[in-house]
């Protein structure tokens, strides 16, 4: 009889323990904005999908069935693995630092760098849609971790030959808050362009060297390429 009530305790106990784990045990997975989730960062993916077209629901903070399938469908378009949770890949793709998140940001967002970005995405991409500005923002930070470029964003901007903006002029010109967003959220982390260093528009680019480049993917009137 010992024996019975000894080998029913332990199956309580580990039927327990599962359940137990899957509710509390895994608190990386528990303090994601998945659905059912509330608060600040579920507004700011909320709105970030809406000013993207993922989501056309009330940004309200209450992570809902809209929200799940908006963060799916952003997921698929940026080749993250498609679950509906707002894990720290699929935030910083989204450019939002979770307070979860280890992390570090791909550059110093400073003041001058973000003023100097997005005049070099209003220069270049203006007219695109907002993630082929990102992208061309993200190209600027891929190439200041690169050791083939100079490690600050205006090193790079500025590099001789690097950007036709600069040579004539538009690099001047006051960026719009589309173009500011842009260079923010690249900054902070989102690269649409998945580490490419290059990009052109096929259809002006009169350099055949650019052609040689391995193209990765294309958005809007831009391919990009490393």
């Amino acid at each position: 009889m010992k024996k019975i009530i000894i080998c029913i305790i332990a199956i309580f106990l580990i039927i327990f323990g599962y359940f137990y784990y899957m509710n509390y045990g895994d608190e990386s997975v528990e303090t994601l904005s998945k659905y059912g989730s509330s608060g600040e960062e579920v507004r700011q993916i909320q709105q970030k999908l809406k000013n993207w077209g993922y989501y056309n629901g009330s940004v309200d903070g209450k992570f809902g069935s809209k929200t799940q399938e908006a963060v799916r469908k952003f997921q698929k378009a940026n080749n993250l693995k498609v679950d509906g949770i707002a894990g720290e890949k699929t935030l910083a793709a989204m450019g939002i630092n979770s307070s979860n998140s280890s992390s570090s940001n791909k550059a110093s967002a400073s003041s001058s760098d973000l003023n100097l970005l997005s005049r070099l995405v209003y220069g270049e991409a203006r007219g695109e849609e907002y993630i082929g500005q990102v992208a061309v923002a993200a190209v600027v930070l891929n190439r200041v971790s690169s050791s083939n470029f100079p490690n600050s964003v205006a090193g790079v901007i500025y590099e001789s030959g690097a950007f036709d903006v600069v040579k004539d002029g538009q690099i001047n010109l006051s960026p719009n808050k589309t173009a500011i967003s842009a260079a923010q959220d690249a900054l902070n982390g989102w690269d649409p362009s998945n580490g490419a260093l290059y990009y052109f528009n096929p259809n002006t680019a009169t350099s055949s060297w650019i052609w040689s480049r391995k193209i990765t993917l294309t958005i809007g009137n831009h391919m990009f390429c490393k």
